[in-house]
Protein backbone atom coordinates (compact mmCIF):
# COMPACT_ATOMS: atom_id res chain seq x y z
CA UNK A 1 0.00 0.00 0.00
CA UNK A 2 1.16 3.80 -0.91
CA UNK A 3 2.39 4.38 2.68
CA UNK A 4 1.04 8.03 4.21
CA UNK A 5 3.15 8.94 6.80
CA UNK A 6 4.34 11.77 9.05
CA UNK A 7 1.55 14.74 10.12
CA UNK A 8 -0.14 14.35 6.73
CA UNK A 9 0.27 17.54 5.27
CA UNK A 10 2.65 16.97 2.76
CA UNK A 11 0.12 14.21 1.12
CA UNK A 12 -2.80 16.58 1.78
CA UNK A 13 -1.31 19.13 -0.22
CA UNK A 14 -1.03 16.72 -3.06
CA UNK A 15 -4.52 15.92 -2.98
CA UNK A 16 -5.53 19.72 -2.99
CA UNK A 17 -3.28 20.36 -6.16
CA UNK A 18 -5.02 16.97 -7.95
CA UNK A 19 -8.49 18.60 -6.88
CA UNK A 20 -7.35 22.10 -7.68
CA UNK A 21 -6.23 21.16 -11.38
CA UNK A 22 -9.57 19.64 -12.61
CA UNK A 23 -9.07 15.85 -12.55
CA UNK A 24 -11.86 14.76 -10.51
CA UNK A 25 -14.40 17.32 -11.45
CA UNK A 26 -13.76 15.48 -14.90
CA UNK A 27 -17.07 13.62 -15.55
CA UNK A 28 -15.50 10.49 -17.30
CA UNK A 29 -13.02 10.55 -14.30
CA UNK A 30 -15.96 10.02 -12.00
CA UNK A 31 -17.01 6.94 -14.60
CA UNK A 32 -13.97 5.35 -14.72
CA UNK A 33 -13.36 5.37 -10.72
CA UNK A 34 -17.03 4.05 -10.44
CA UNK A 35 -16.24 1.13 -12.77
CA UNK A 36 -13.35 0.44 -10.78
CA UNK A 37 -15.09 0.47 -7.60
CA UNK A 38 -17.14 -2.28 -10.12
CA UNK A 39 -14.35 -3.97 -11.32
CA UNK A 40 -12.62 -4.83 -7.83
CA UNK A 41 -15.98 -6.21 -6.42
CA UNK A 42 -16.03 -8.90 -9.32
CA UNK A 43 -12.45 -9.83 -9.60
CA UNK A 44 -11.21 -9.61 -5.75
CA UNK A 45 -14.68 -10.94 -4.74
CA UNK A 46 -12.38 -13.58 -3.02
CA UNK A 47 -10.15 -11.50 -1.21
CA UNK A 48 -13.21 -9.57 0.22
CA UNK A 49 -14.99 -12.93 1.55
CA UNK A 50 -11.79 -14.15 3.47
CA UNK A 51 -11.50 -10.84 5.26
CA UNK A 52 -15.07 -10.48 6.28
CA UNK A 53 -14.62 -13.99 7.31
CA UNK A 54 -11.04 -14.13 9.11
CA UNK A 55 -12.09 -10.30 11.03
CA UNK A 56 -15.75 -11.12 11.66
CA UNK A 57 -16.73 -14.59 10.83
CA UNK A 58 -19.06 -13.74 8.50
CA UNK A 59 -20.22 -16.08 5.96
CA UNK A 60 -19.50 -15.34 2.43
CA UNK A 61 -23.36 -15.66 1.31
CA UNK A 62 -24.22 -12.78 4.10
CA UNK A 63 -20.70 -11.14 2.67
CA UNK A 64 -21.98 -10.77 -0.28
CA UNK A 65 -25.15 -9.77 0.53
CA UNK A 66 -24.30 -6.76 2.65
CA UNK A 67 -21.08 -5.73 1.50
CA UNK A 68 -20.78 -6.57 -2.38
CA UNK A 69 -23.69 -6.61 -3.67
CA UNK A 70 -25.21 -3.32 -2.08
CA UNK A 71 -22.13 -1.79 -2.80
CA UNK A 72 -22.05 -2.89 -7.19
CA UNK A 73 -26.13 -2.01 -7.24
CA UNK A 74 -24.88 1.64 -5.61
CA UNK A 75 -22.03 2.11 -7.75
CA UNK A 76 -24.49 1.14 -10.94
CA UNK A 77 -27.38 3.29 -9.75
CA UNK A 78 -24.08 6.39 -9.72
CA UNK A 79 -23.03 5.28 -12.92
CA UNK A 80 -26.68 5.52 -14.31
CA UNK A 81 -27.74 9.05 -12.44
CA UNK A 82 -23.99 10.83 -12.80
CA UNK A 83 -25.43 12.67 -15.75
CA UNK A 84 -28.18 14.04 -14.63
CA UNK A 85 -26.63 14.79 -10.81
CA UNK A 86 -24.11 16.50 -11.98
CA UNK A 87 -25.88 18.99 -14.41
CA UNK A 88 -27.09 22.26 -13.73
CA UNK A 89 -30.72 22.65 -12.61
CA UNK A 90 -32.75 25.90 -13.68
CA UNK A 91 -33.92 27.96 -10.69
CA UNK A 92 -36.85 30.49 -10.81
CA UNK A 93 -36.53 34.09 -9.66
CA UNK A 94 -38.70 36.91 -8.58
CA UNK A 95 -40.11 39.48 -10.65
CA UNK A 96 -37.83 42.25 -9.09
CA UNK A 97 -35.20 40.48 -10.59
CA UNK A 98 -36.39 40.99 -14.57
CA UNK A 99 -34.23 40.77 -16.83
CA UNK A 100 -32.53 37.93 -15.24
CA UNK A 101 -31.90 34.08 -15.17
CA UNK A 102 -30.48 31.71 -12.80
CA UNK A 103 -29.49 27.43 -12.20
CA UNK A 104 -28.17 25.73 -9.28
CA UNK A 105 -24.82 24.00 -10.23
CA UNK A 106 -23.43 21.52 -8.24
CA UNK A 107 -19.78 21.22 -7.59
CA UNK A 108 -17.56 19.04 -5.47
CA UNK A 109 -16.66 20.47 -1.45
CA UNK A 110 -12.63 19.37 -2.31
CA UNK A 111 -10.48 17.05 -0.31
CA UNK A 112 -12.83 14.78 2.01
CA UNK A 113 -11.54 12.72 5.40
CA UNK A 114 -14.03 9.10 5.31
CA UNK A 115 -13.86 7.48 8.34
CA UNK A 116 -15.53 4.46 7.97
CA UNK A 117 -16.55 1.15 10.58
CA UNK A 118 -15.57 -2.10 11.24
CA UNK A 119 -18.85 -3.76 11.30
CA UNK A 120 -19.38 -3.66 7.58
CA UNK A 121 -15.95 -2.19 6.51
CA UNK A 122 -16.46 -2.43 2.79
CA UNK A 123 -19.83 -1.83 2.36
CA UNK A 124 -19.32 1.96 4.93
CA UNK A 125 -16.63 1.98 3.32
CA UNK A 126 -17.64 2.56 -0.46
CA UNK A 127 -20.94 3.80 -0.12
CA UNK A 128 -19.57 7.18 0.66
CA UNK A 129 -16.50 6.99 -1.50
CA UNK A 130 -19.17 6.37 -4.06
CA UNK A 131 -20.95 9.54 -3.44
CA UNK A 132 -17.26 11.55 -3.31
CA UNK A 133 -16.15 10.24 -6.33
CA UNK A 134 -19.52 10.56 -8.14
CA UNK A 135 -19.59 14.31 -6.25
CA UNK A 136 -15.78 14.98 -8.09
CA UNK A 137 -13.61 15.22 -4.94
CA UNK A 138 -10.61 13.73 -3.72
CA UNK A 139 -10.83 11.35 -1.03
CA UNK A 140 -8.78 10.07 2.24
CA UNK A 141 -10.11 6.83 3.36
CA UNK A 142 -9.27 5.93 7.23
CA UNK A 143 -10.52 2.32 7.84
CA UNK A 144 -11.53 0.73 11.04
CA UNK A 145 -8.02 -1.02 13.04
CA UNK A 146 -10.68 -3.21 14.76
CA UNK A 147 -10.96 -5.16 11.25
CA UNK A 148 -7.47 -5.25 10.02
CA UNK A 149 -7.53 -7.85 7.80
CA UNK A 150 -10.15 -5.96 5.74
CA UNK A 151 -8.38 -2.39 6.75
CA UNK A 152 -5.20 -4.13 4.54
CA UNK A 153 -7.33 -5.00 1.76
CA UNK A 154 -9.14 -2.63 1.12
CA UNK A 155 -6.12 -0.56 1.37
CA UNK A 156 -4.80 -3.05 -1.28
CA UNK A 157 -7.63 -3.43 -3.72
CA UNK A 158 -8.50 0.73 -4.09
CA UNK A 159 -4.78 1.05 -5.25
CA UNK A 160 -4.98 -1.31 -7.19
CA UNK A 161 -8.49 -0.44 -9.05
CA UNK A 162 -8.53 3.38 -8.21
CA UNK A 163 -6.64 6.42 -8.77
CA UNK A 164 -4.05 6.72 -5.95
CA UNK A 165 -3.07 10.65 -6.78
CA UNK A 166 -6.81 11.20 -5.81
CA UNK A 167 -8.09 8.31 -3.47
CA UNK A 168 -5.97 7.49 -0.80
CA UNK A 169 -6.11 4.97 2.26
CA UNK A 170 -4.81 5.61 5.40
CA UNK A 171 -4.14 2.65 8.19
CA UNK A 172 -4.50 2.57 11.71
CA UNK A 173 -5.37 3.09 14.78
CA UNK A 174 -6.92 6.17 16.96
CA UNK A 175 -3.63 8.26 16.73
CA UNK A 176 -3.65 8.07 13.10
CA UNK A 177 -7.37 9.37 13.21
CA UNK A 178 -6.22 12.35 15.77
CA UNK A 179 -3.28 13.31 13.79
CA UNK A 180 -5.76 13.57 10.18
CA UNK A 181 -8.60 15.82 12.41
CA UNK A 182 -5.55 18.01 12.80
CA UNK A 183 -5.86 18.60 9.66
CA UNK A 184 -8.18 20.81 7.31
CA UNK A 185 -10.96 19.08 4.99
CA UNK A 186 -13.56 20.33 3.03
CA UNK A 187 -15.95 17.71 4.69
CA UNK A 188 -15.45 15.07 7.19
CA UNK A 189 -17.87 11.41 7.02
CA UNK A 190 -17.89 9.65 10.08
CA UNK A 191 -19.33 6.27 11.06
CA UNK A 192 -19.12 5.16 14.15
CA UNK A 193 -20.09 5.60 17.96
CA UNK A 194 -20.86 8.95 19.62
CA UNK A 195 -18.16 9.41 21.62
CA UNK A 196 -15.46 9.52 18.80
CA UNK A 197 -18.48 11.44 17.13
CA UNK A 198 -18.26 14.02 19.60
CA UNK A 199 -13.94 14.20 18.90
CA UNK A 200 -14.72 14.47 15.02
CA UNK A 201 -17.01 17.44 15.48
CA UNK A 202 -14.62 18.85 17.70
CA UNK A 203 -11.78 18.94 15.48
CA UNK A 204 -13.82 19.81 12.57
CA UNK A 205 -14.74 23.19 14.39
CA UNK A 206 -11.84 24.33 14.24
CA UNK A 207 -11.39 24.47 10.84
CA UNK A 208 -15.65 25.05 10.58
CA UNK A 209 -15.48 21.76 8.58
CA UNK A 210 -18.73 20.38 7.43
CA UNK A 211 -19.55 17.27 9.08
CA UNK A 212 -21.77 13.88 8.76
CA UNK A 213 -21.82 11.68 11.59
CA UNK A 214 -23.69 8.62 11.31
CA UNK A 215 -24.25 7.29 14.65
CA UNK A 216 -25.58 4.22 16.10
CA UNK A 217 -28.85 4.22 19.01
CA UNK A 218 -31.43 1.63 20.61
CA UNK A 219 -33.64 1.18 17.50
CA UNK A 220 -36.74 -0.32 18.70
CA UNK A 221 -39.29 -2.89 17.29
CA UNK A 222 -42.61 -2.29 18.12
CA UNK A 223 -44.31 -5.28 17.57
CA UNK A 224 -48.71 -5.58 17.62
CA UNK A 225 -50.58 -8.40 17.85
CA UNK A 226 -50.80 -10.09 14.02
CA UNK A 227 -54.02 -12.08 13.64
CA UNK A 228 -52.91 -13.91 10.75
CA UNK A 229 -50.11 -17.03 11.63
CA UNK A 230 -48.18 -16.27 8.71
CA UNK A 231 -47.80 -12.67 9.43
CA UNK A 232 -46.70 -13.73 12.77
CA UNK A 233 -44.35 -15.77 11.09
CA UNK A 234 -42.44 -13.74 8.41
CA UNK A 235 -42.33 -10.67 10.90
CA UNK A 236 -40.28 -13.32 13.30
CA UNK A 237 -38.39 -14.12 10.55
CA UNK A 238 -37.87 -10.55 9.40
CA UNK A 239 -37.06 -9.39 13.74
CA UNK A 240 -34.70 -12.19 13.48
CA UNK A 241 -33.03 -11.01 10.04
CA UNK A 242 -32.89 -7.94 11.85
CA UNK A 243 -30.98 -8.79 14.57
CA UNK A 244 -29.02 -12.13 14.54
CA UNK A 245 -28.33 -12.09 10.76
CA UNK A 246 -26.77 -8.41 10.75
CA UNK A 247 -23.24 -9.13 11.41
CA UNK A 248 -24.45 -10.86 14.50
CA UNK A 249 -26.64 -7.74 16.33
CA UNK A 250 -23.70 -5.46 15.43
CA UNK A 251 -25.13 -2.99 13.02
CA UNK A 252 -26.07 0.61 13.86
CA UNK A 253 -29.86 -0.43 12.31
CA UNK A 254 -30.05 -3.84 13.88
CA UNK A 255 -33.15 -4.27 16.37
CA UNK A 256 -32.11 -3.68 20.05
CA UNK A 257 -35.20 -4.23 21.38
CA UNK A 258 -38.87 -5.64 21.19
CA UNK A 259 -41.75 -3.61 22.47
CA UNK A 260 -44.61 -5.93 22.66
CA UNK A 261 -47.79 -6.31 24.69
CA UNK A 262 -47.75 -8.28 27.81
CA UNK A 263 -50.29 -10.46 26.43
CA UNK A 264 -48.70 -11.43 23.03
CA UNK A 265 -45.44 -11.70 25.05
CA UNK A 266 -45.44 -15.62 25.83
CA UNK A 267 -46.62 -16.63 21.61
CA UNK A 268 -43.83 -14.12 20.71
CA UNK A 269 -41.07 -15.34 22.75
CA UNK A 270 -41.94 -19.16 21.72
CA UNK A 271 -41.92 -17.81 17.89
CA UNK A 272 -38.52 -16.31 18.31
CA UNK A 273 -37.11 -19.48 19.66
CA UNK A 274 -38.49 -21.37 16.87
CA UNK A 275 -37.40 -19.72 14.09
CA UNK A 276 -33.91 -19.22 15.63
CA UNK A 277 -33.72 -22.86 16.30
CA UNK A 278 -34.40 -22.83 12.58
CA UNK A 279 -31.57 -20.19 11.48
CA UNK A 280 -28.69 -21.52 13.29
CA UNK A 281 -29.44 -24.85 14.88
CA UNK A 282 -29.93 -26.17 18.18
CA UNK A 283 -26.16 -25.05 18.91
CA UNK A 284 -25.99 -21.97 16.92
CA UNK A 285 -21.84 -22.21 17.92
CA UNK A 286 -21.58 -24.47 15.58
CA UNK A 287 -23.82 -22.60 12.62
CA UNK A 288 -21.80 -21.03 10.36
CA UNK A 289 -24.31 -18.29 9.84
CA UNK A 290 -23.69 -16.23 13.06
CA UNK A 291 -21.09 -13.32 12.87
CA UNK A 292 -18.61 -13.83 15.69
CA UNK A 293 -18.48 -10.60 17.85
CA UNK A 294 -15.47 -7.92 16.41
CA UNK A 295 -13.15 -8.71 19.59
CA UNK A 296 -12.26 -9.86 23.35
CA UNK A 297 -12.92 -6.25 24.38
CA UNK A 298 -16.45 -5.63 23.09
CA UNK A 299 -17.10 -9.47 24.12
CA UNK A 300 -16.50 -8.69 27.95
CA UNK A 301 -18.29 -5.78 27.52
CA UNK A 302 -21.55 -7.79 26.20
CA UNK A 303 -21.01 -10.44 29.19
CA UNK A 304 -21.31 -7.66 31.60
CA UNK A 305 -24.54 -6.79 30.65
CA UNK A 306 -25.68 -9.66 30.93
CA UNK A 307 -24.33 -10.47 34.00
CA UNK A 308 -25.39 -7.15 35.53
CA UNK A 309 -27.85 -7.81 39.12
CA UNK A 310 -31.58 -8.68 37.71
CA UNK A 311 -30.65 -8.69 34.13
CA UNK A 312 -29.49 -12.66 34.04
CA UNK A 313 -32.72 -13.62 35.89
CA UNK A 314 -34.91 -12.10 32.70
CA UNK A 315 -33.06 -14.51 30.33
CA UNK A 316 -35.61 -16.65 28.88
CA UNK A 317 -33.75 -18.61 25.85
CA UNK A 318 -29.83 -18.95 24.88
CA UNK A 319 -27.17 -16.90 27.31
CA UNK A 320 -24.28 -19.36 26.46
CA UNK A 321 -20.83 -17.88 25.29
CA UNK A 322 -17.38 -18.91 24.14
CA UNK A 323 -14.80 -16.09 24.83
CA UNK A 324 -12.06 -17.85 22.83
CA UNK A 325 -14.29 -18.14 19.75
CA UNK A 326 -15.69 -14.79 20.56
CA UNK A 327 -18.99 -16.41 20.49
CA UNK A 328 -22.08 -15.15 22.12
CA UNK A 329 -25.95 -17.00 21.81
CA UNK A 330 -28.78 -15.59 20.19
CA UNK A 331 -29.97 -14.63 23.33
CA UNK A 332 -33.81 -13.20 24.46
CA UNK A 333 -34.65 -11.46 27.63
CA UNK A 334 -38.14 -10.90 28.78
CA UNK A 335 -38.12 -7.79 30.85
CA UNK A 336 -34.77 -6.60 32.69
CA UNK A 337 -34.61 -3.86 34.44
CA UNK A 338 -35.08 -0.51 32.33
CA UNK A 339 -32.40 1.30 34.19
CA UNK A 340 -29.91 -1.82 33.41
CA UNK A 341 -27.13 -1.21 31.09
CA UNK A 342 -28.31 -3.61 28.24
CA UNK A 343 -31.62 -0.89 28.22
CA UNK A 344 -29.75 2.19 28.56
CA UNK A 345 -27.06 1.72 26.14
CA UNK A 346 -26.95 0.22 22.51
CA UNK A 347 -26.33 -3.52 22.58
CA UNK A 348 -24.26 -3.63 19.40
CA UNK A 349 -24.64 -7.87 19.80
CA UNK A 350 -27.16 -10.81 19.67
CA UNK A 351 -28.96 -9.98 22.95
CA UNK A 352 -32.50 -9.25 22.63
CA UNK A 353 -34.20 -7.79 25.16
CA UNK A 354 -38.21 -7.95 24.97
CA UNK A 355 -40.32 -5.01 27.28
CA UNK A 356 -43.65 -5.73 27.78
CA UNK A 357 -46.60 -3.21 27.60
CA UNK A 358 -50.36 -3.25 29.35
CA UNK A 359 -51.27 -2.07 25.66
CA UNK A 360 -49.40 -1.57 22.34
CA UNK A 361 -49.82 2.71 22.12
CA UNK A 362 -47.98 2.97 25.22
CA UNK A 363 -44.72 2.19 22.93
CA UNK A 364 -45.06 5.91 21.50
CA UNK A 365 -44.44 6.93 24.86
CA UNK A 366 -41.64 4.34 25.88
CA UNK A 367 -39.71 5.58 22.49
CA UNK A 368 -40.56 9.43 22.85
CA UNK A 369 -39.35 9.10 26.60
CA UNK A 370 -35.76 7.97 24.89
CA UNK A 371 -33.00 9.52 22.37
CA UNK A 372 -33.96 9.58 18.98
CA UNK A 373 -33.55 6.14 17.36
CA UNK A 374 -31.47 5.73 13.67
CA UNK A 375 -34.12 3.39 13.04
CA UNK A 376 -37.69 2.34 14.09
CA UNK A 377 -39.54 -1.09 13.31
CA UNK A 378 -42.93 -1.21 13.27
CA UNK A 379 -44.83 -4.83 13.24
CA UNK A 380 -48.35 -3.98 12.84
CA UNK A 381 -51.64 -3.97 10.07
CA UNK A 382 -53.08 -1.41 11.81
CA UNK A 383 -53.44 1.88 10.29
CA UNK A 384 -54.23 4.05 13.15
CA UNK A 385 -51.20 2.88 15.04
CA UNK A 386 -48.88 3.16 11.89
CA UNK A 387 -49.93 6.70 11.33
CA UNK A 388 -49.75 7.88 14.99
CA UNK A 389 -46.12 5.98 15.16
CA UNK A 390 -45.26 8.61 11.80
CA UNK A 391 -46.48 11.41 13.34
CA UNK A 392 -45.57 11.34 17.18
CA UNK A 393 -42.01 9.74 17.37
CA UNK A 394 -38.79 10.68 15.84
CA UNK A 395 -36.20 8.58 14.10
CA UNK A 396 -33.68 8.78 11.13
CA UNK A 397 -36.08 6.12 9.99
CA UNK A 398 -39.42 4.13 10.32
CA UNK A 399 -40.31 0.71 8.00
CA UNK A 400 -43.48 -1.06 8.66
CA UNK A 401 -43.47 -4.89 8.75
CA UNK A 402 -39.61 -5.33 8.12
CA UNK A 403 -36.36 -4.38 9.29
CA UNK A 404 -33.30 -2.95 7.93
CA UNK A 405 -34.50 -3.31 4.34
CA UNK A 406 -34.48 0.67 3.90
CA UNK A 407 -30.67 0.62 3.75
CA UNK A 408 -30.52 -1.03 0.72
CA UNK A 409 -32.86 1.74 -1.18
CA UNK A 410 -31.21 3.87 -2.97
CA UNK A 411 -34.13 6.34 -3.07
CA UNK A 412 -34.77 6.78 0.34
CA UNK A 413 -31.77 8.91 2.15
CA UNK A 414 -30.27 7.11 5.22
CA UNK A 415 -29.22 9.06 8.34
CA UNK A 416 -29.97 9.68 11.84
CA UNK A 417 -31.66 12.50 14.09
CA UNK A 418 -30.45 14.33 17.04
CA UNK A 419 -28.07 11.53 18.95
CA UNK A 420 -28.18 8.88 16.46
CA UNK A 421 -26.55 11.21 13.65
CA UNK A 422 -27.20 14.01 11.15
CA UNK A 423 -26.75 14.09 7.72
CA UNK A 424 -27.89 11.45 5.47
CA UNK A 425 -26.54 9.66 2.03
CA UNK A 426 -27.19 6.69 -0.36
CA UNK A 427 -28.18 7.14 -4.13
CA UNK A 428 -28.71 10.87 -5.07
CA UNK A 429 -28.37 12.02 -1.38
CA UNK A 430 -24.51 10.72 -1.43
CA UNK A 431 -23.94 12.74 -3.83
CA UNK A 432 -25.68 15.74 -2.59
CA UNK A 433 -23.74 14.79 0.91
CA UNK A 434 -20.54 15.39 -0.73
CA UNK A 435 -21.87 17.94 -3.07
CA UNK A 436 -22.48 22.11 -3.13
CA UNK A 437 -25.20 23.52 -4.68
CA UNK A 438 -23.94 26.54 -6.29
CA UNK A 439 -26.54 29.75 -6.94
CA UNK A 440 -25.75 31.32 -10.48
CA UNK A 441 -27.57 34.53 -11.46
CA UNK A 442 -27.24 36.70 -14.24
CA UNK A 443 -28.87 39.38 -14.71
CA UNK A 444 -29.25 42.04 -17.95
CA UNK A 445 -28.54 45.79 -18.11
CA UNK A 446 -32.10 46.61 -20.33
CA UNK A 447 -34.62 47.45 -16.94
CA UNK A 448 -33.25 49.08 -13.49
CA UNK A 449 -35.74 50.00 -11.26
CA UNK A 450 -34.25 53.04 -9.85
CA UNK A 451 -36.24 53.16 -6.90
CA UNK A 452 -34.28 50.36 -4.88
CA UNK A 453 -31.02 53.13 -4.91
CA UNK A 454 -30.77 56.05 -2.66
CA UNK A 455 -31.01 58.90 -1.97
CA UNK A 456 -34.14 57.36 0.20
CA UNK A 457 -37.55 59.23 -0.08
CA UNK A 458 -41.21 58.00 0.60
CA UNK A 459 -42.22 57.73 -2.68
CA UNK A 460 -39.73 55.29 -3.21
CA UNK A 461 -40.73 53.33 -0.11
CA UNK A 462 -44.64 53.23 -1.42
CA UNK A 463 -43.21 51.97 -4.76
CA UNK A 464 -41.02 49.55 -2.82
CA UNK A 465 -44.55 48.46 -1.33
CA UNK A 466 -46.75 48.46 -3.79
CA UNK A 467 -44.24 46.50 -6.53
CA UNK A 468 -44.45 43.67 -4.35
CA UNK A 469 -48.07 43.39 -5.63
CA UNK A 470 -47.53 44.37 -9.31
CA UNK A 471 -47.33 42.05 -11.70
CA UNK A 472 -44.25 41.63 -14.11
CA UNK A 473 -46.25 44.22 -16.74
CA UNK A 474 -47.03 46.40 -14.32
CA UNK A 475 -43.28 46.52 -13.36
CA UNK A 476 -41.99 47.29 -16.79
CA UNK A 477 -44.76 50.39 -16.70
CA UNK A 478 -43.31 51.85 -13.61
CA UNK A 479 -40.46 51.75 -14.25
CA UNK A 480 -40.36 53.22 -17.58
CA UNK A 481 -42.50 55.82 -16.01
CA UNK A 482 -40.14 56.66 -13.52
CA UNK A 483 -37.01 56.25 -15.29
CA UNK A 484 -36.41 59.63 -16.02
CA UNK A 485 -36.82 60.94 -12.53
CA UNK A 486 -35.26 58.50 -10.49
Amino acid sequence: MEAIVGDFEGELNELREVFKSGKTRDISWRRSQLHGILSLLKEREGDIFKALNQDLGKHHVEAYRDEIGTVAKSAKHALGNLKKWTSSKRAKLPLSTFPGRAKLVPEPLGVVLILSSWNFPFGLSFEPIIGAIAAGNAIILKPSELAPTCSSVLANIIRDYLDNSAIKVVEGGPYVGEKLLQHRFDKIFYTGGPRVGQSVMTAAAKNLTPVTLELGGKCPAVVDFLSSSWDKKIAVKRIIWGKFGACGGQACIAVDYILTQKKFAPILVELLKKYIKRSYGDNPMESNSLAKIINKKHFSRLKELLDEPHVKSSIVYGGSSNENDLYIEPTILVDPPLDSEIMTEEIFGPLLPIITLEKIEDSIEFIRARPKPLAIYGFTNNEKLQKKMINETSSGSITFNDAIIQYVADTLPFGGVGGSGFGSYHGKFSFENFSHQKAVMVRGYLIDFGFRYPPWNNKKLQLLKSGLRYDYITLVFIKLGLKSKA
